[in-house]
């Protein structure tokens, strides 16, 4: 089984509030529980 890849991509239009902080971290104590990596995305929407 392959190891899982999770992403975080938070909006670009703001700053980080704290339900992105916290799906932020979900996902991180979720790729490192089971042997994942976390990647940011940061998309350039101008």
């Amino acid at each position: 089984m392959m190891a899982p890849r999770l992403r975080f991509a938070p909006s670009p239009t703001g700053y980080l509030h704290v339900g992105g902080g916290r799906t932020a971290l979900y996902n991180w104590l979720y790729a490192r529980a089971h042997g994942g990596t976390l990647v940011l995305r940061i998309d350039d929407t101008d």
